[in-house]
């Protein structure tokens, strides 16, 4: 019960046995939402903090609410309301809470690596939720556990992703994890959104929206992150639509009844049409209540560990 390591820093780390006892735990944890009796008990007693130097709606709050359902104490700082705009450091902003007798930080910034950077000088386990454009563990938990309860495995199962892969943390982490689990993962962006290698993580880059997508069971859009983009990358958002959406027309390609899904915020009419957004095949605002129940599984499982130990 619970896992390995004291922190939960990427994909990369997690081993399929590992990643499965999330999903599986994220099963039961659904069940709890859906009740209609949120509260637990599982992190009485405990203490966890989100820390956050980037902006979110999703993630963060699906964060605090798991954290609260589950019975902890639990508080929230960002980095405009904190001592960092003091021009503290971050190592020095983490020693801080961790110092409070925090029993779990959970931290999203816009520098990869951050996590990482703080985990080995905390007691506290480290959670990352998005650094920079390097990973996003547990979005790319919570669109696995989407499939898996949809689908009732990875295994053999083929996954598009189309978008805007350079900047996007989320598509790194999900090649890494649903690769363990057997997935095939077919990619495609605008040559100039495409990082070179991003091959080497398992996944193959089609030539096309249409040789992305064909045969799929799960289709997946990704946000054009212009904050991000110190240059333009595309000449304009009409042509990108054109182009590189997920169209009525190219869902069609996939296979009947594929889920389309969208870690969000969606810009609607870039990306993926409102029409396409709102189809009988979107499990995108599913999505939203699954990422709750992930993160209240990984909340829980590194605890177990901690008390363990």
């Amino acid at each position: 019960m619970g896992l390995r390591n004291k922190d939960l820093l990427g994909l990369k780390q997690l081993t399929a046995e590992e990643i499965m006892e999330i999903l599986d735990t994220a099963k039961t944890m659904k069940m709890v939402l859906t009740s209609g009796n949120k509260k637990t008990s599982h992190l009485q007693g405990k203490s966890v903090i989100t820390l956050f130097y980037e902006n979110s709606t999703r993630t963060r709050l699906s964060f605090e609410l798991a954290s609260k359902y589950m019975g902890s104490a639990s508080a929230n700082i960002s980095a405009t309301g904190s001592s960092v705009a003091k021009g503290e450091s971050l190592l020095d902003t983490a020693r801080t809470i961790d110092m409070m007798a925090t029993d779990i930080i959970i931290m999203r910034h816009s520098h990869s690596g951050a996590p990482h950077f703080i985990a080995p000088h905390l007691n506290a386990s480290v959670v990352n939720a998005g650094d920079g454009m390097n990973e996003h563990p547990t979005q790319a938990l919570l669109d696995m556990f989407t499939i898996y309860e949809k689908l009732g495995s990875l295994e053999g199962k083929k996954i598009a992703i189309c978008g805007d892969i350079y900047h996007s943390r989320v598509v790194r982490s999900n090649a890494i994890g649903m690769k363990k689990l057997g997935a095939d993962v077919s990619i495609y962006g605008p040559k100039t959104m495409m990082p070179v290698g991003i091959e080497n993580l398992g996944c193959r880059v089609a030539d096309n929206v249409a040789d992305c997508v064909k045969d799929c069971d799960a289709v997946m859009g990704l946000r054009v992150q212009l904050e991000r983009q110190h240059k333009s990358l595309f000449p304009s958002v009409a042509e990108y639509s054109k182009f590189y959406a997920i169209t009525p027309e190219m869902l069609e390609l996939a296979k009947p009844g594929a889920l389309l899904m969208h870690p969000g915020p969606c810009n609607h009419g870039v990306e993926l049409p409102t029409a396409v957004y709102d189809c009988d095949q979107s499990v995108i605002n599913e999505q939203v209540t699954n990422g709750v129940a992930v993160r209240m599984a990984v909340l829980y499982l590194l605890m177990a560990r901690r008390n363990q130990i």
